[in-house]
């Protein structure tokens, strides 16, 4: 642990060590004033001696001046150790997260990452710069105050000792016990975050559901966990003023006592007796430093444990030894792949796959919800690394790539879009950072996103909100499949990524694919058979298994589960109303056929519809429109309506 920490000391390591240095040379500094102090009395004042006073004043006034310089700057140099120390540990956690695995990040929470990078790293700073400046400086304070006052008196200086020893005893039952609380403390902190993460997130649902007073309670219930946490972590340490104070006027009162008998005795001067005094309250506040830093220490320890793990934690993505700087095409090949989550139920989540993707060809993937669709597809540009079996892209294993070089060529589109802060144009151009205004248009055509940008007052100007608060799901996804287009990849991977738009910008988008990108081997994940029946072939998941791997008429002739989804979105008359016969049908005026008459109720429920004639839904629209009558094609309109 002490390693990863030091090392992110690097580009402040002379600024930390001359920290040190001036906090010695002020407390030598320190040191010589109460030795200056007892001359003036003794060989000054007692003797009458006026030029040995302004003599030895003039030292004590340089003294002053050097301890003042030293102090000044090793507060200057202690900011900028400490600062460039949580500098450099910020940066370093975020890099080594940059390189993390979707198999590393399943490992922390949000939270947890935001509150290492925050609260955690103040903790860590506070506490760098109070060993940097106290915990040099009481310690050094501590021993030359002992050392000078034993040249004074050996005897006297056994206060001092019996006062250290009654502290330290004092501290180390306080310090013990609040490590593993403050160790609770920052999980708790985790959990804090997340509440408020999930919350800030997620607002627009809690409002739509009236849960407020729900989320106001749980976070309340955080918040007053945290209190007594902290409330008994701090209990604990107020412990520590009284023991200080104690050992001050318990050697106040020592010292005075003995001390005047010493003078009288004449075994030391009463400019000794005075000097001795002054080294007394340095070695106590020595001491009283030495607990303060104690107290910091002890909440850092808890910080510095949670920000090495985050440091310490390596890729489970380990880097070719020589890694191949090429894709040669978009050729898939999945070869007795099996995988399960490491941080999940330890179960197999793909078992034994095998199959082949050509080059430019289209593969659809359909399935229920857990059969793995997802998982299936993150392992092509190697966001998770397959248990056994071997996963190619271009005849290559996928270990075997450059990382950068593999996820350049193999483009996705993850099931959860996400925006970013900025205009439009800076969104899709996290495809490519040199891309053109024309080449960006370009692509937003291809997923039908200028249909809705155009519309805006500022066009591709137009700012979007942080996550794309400000546009509907349908529009961030086209606008994530544009950004994934200017890429121009290899191999396009969309996860399901056209599931807010209706089939008819599905199918849009799916004819520009064919038409403008033949070349590219594309792979769609979706939940509706329109989105997939065009597809070359189709790929039937079934609790991470391959169920069936044909064409569309492969599959309706053979596939058991691919039928049953077919009939039930299709073959029986339901799916989508916006369907392509269904939209064309409603616009020309006509009422659904039976097998469909609930969705005419669930437009007017007060109204009964009455079917112009019984169709079926595998007759063309064509026929659909010639068999019926323009008096009923006027009653079911107005039904509908």
């Amino acid at each position: 642990m002490f390693k990863s920490l030091y090392k992110e000391t690097e580009g402040f390591r002379l600024v930390s060590v001359l920290t040190p240095l001036c906090m010695i040379g002020e407390v030598v500094m320190e040191m010589i004033i109460p030795k200056l102090m007892s001359s003036i009395i003794d060989d000054g004042v007692t003797a009458g001696n006026l030029s040995h006073i302004y003599r030895i004043g003039g030292w004590m006034i340089v003294a002053a001046a050097f301890g003042l310089l030293f102090g000044v700057l090793g507060g200057v140099f202690g900011a900028r150790a400490s600062t460039g120390y949580a500098r450099n540990l910020r940066r370093s956690m975020y890099r080594n997260i940059q390189t993390f695995s979707f198999a590393n990040i399943d490992k922390y929470s949000t939270a947890g990452l935001v509150t290492r990078m925050t609260t955690d790293v103040t903790n860590l700073q506070n506490a760098f710069q109070m060993i940097e400046r106290m915990c040099v400086r009481a310690p050094v304070h501590l021993v030359f105050a002992l050392i000078m006052a034993s040249m004074i008196s050996r005897s006297l200086t056994m206060v001092f000792l019996v006062a250290i020893v009654f502290l330290v005893a004092v501290l180390a039952g306080i310090m013990v016990p609040t490590f593993g609380i403050f160790d609770k403390v920052f999980k708790n902190y985790d959990n804090l975050n997340a509440s408020v993460q999930e919350n800030v997130s997620a607002i627009r649902v809690v409002k739509s559901f009236v849960r407020e007073h729900f989320e106001n309670e749980k976070y309340t219930k955080a918040c007053e966990s945290l209190y007594k946490q902290f409330v008994h972590a701090e209990s604990r340490l107020s412990f520590n003023n009284p023991a200080m104070l104690v050992s001050v006027y318990g050697c106040n009162i020592a010292l005075s006592w003995f001390g005047a008998h010493y003078v009288l005795n004449g075994a030391i001067t009463t400019g000794q007796l005075n000097a001795l005094f002054g080294y007394i309250m340095n070695i106590l506040m020595a001491l009283m430093m030495l607990s303060m830093a104690f107290v910091m220490i002890s909440m850092s320890a808890a910080s510095a444990k949670r920000i090495v793990e985050v440091l310490d934690e390596k890729t489970d993505l380990p880097p070719a030894k020589a890694p191949v700087q090429e894709v040669k095409d978009g050729s898939i090949r999945f070869d007795h792949v099996t995988f399960k989550y490491k941080h999940g139920s330890g179960q197999p989540v793909l078992n034994d796959i095998t199959f082949d993707i050509k080059p430019g060809e289209t593969l659809g993937i359909i399935g229920g919800t857990g059969s793995a669709k997802s998982s299936l597809v993150q392992l092509i540009p190697r966001l998770y690394d397959a248990e056994t079996g071997t996963v190619s892209v271009g005849g290559v294993d996928v270990r075997d790539y450059d990382l950068n070089v593999l996820r350049r060529e193999v483009s996705m589109v993850l099931q959860k879009n996400v925006l970013f802060s900025g205009t439009i144009l800076d969104n899709l151009r996290w495809g490519n950072e040199n891309a053109s205004e024309e080449e960006c248009i370009r692509v937003a055509k291809l997923a039908c996103a200028d249909e809705f940008i155009e519309r805006f007052p500022d066009k591709y100007n137009t700012w979007i909100e942080q996550g794309g608060s400000n546009v509907s799901g349908g529009q961030k996804q086209r606008l994530t499949i544009a950004r994934a287009l200017l890429r121009k990849p290899k191999v396009l991977i969309l996860d399901d990524s056209t599931s807010a738009v209706d089939t008819a910008t599905d199918a849009k988008i799916r004819k520009a694919f064919r038409e403008e990108i033949p070349g590219t081997t594309k792979i769609i994940i979706a939940q509706r058979i329109s989105s997939v029946q065009d597809a070359d072939r189709i790929l039937v998941l079934d609790n991470g298994q391959i169920n069936g791997l044909g064409t569309h008429e492969e599959l309706l002739k053979n596939n058991a589960i691919y039928q049953e989804v077919y009939n039930s979105q299709v073959g029986n008359g339901g799916g989508d109303f916006d369907d392509g016969a269904h939209l064309a049908f409603f616009r020309a005026g006509f009422c659904w056929p039976a097998s469909s008459l609930a969705y005419c109720q669930a437009v007017r429920p007060e109204r009964e519809p009455r079917p112009s004639a019984q169709f079926s839904a595998s007759r063309s629209l064509a026929a659909m429109t010639a068999s019926a009558t323009p008096s009923s094609r006027a009653q079911c309109w107005k039904t509908a309506r």
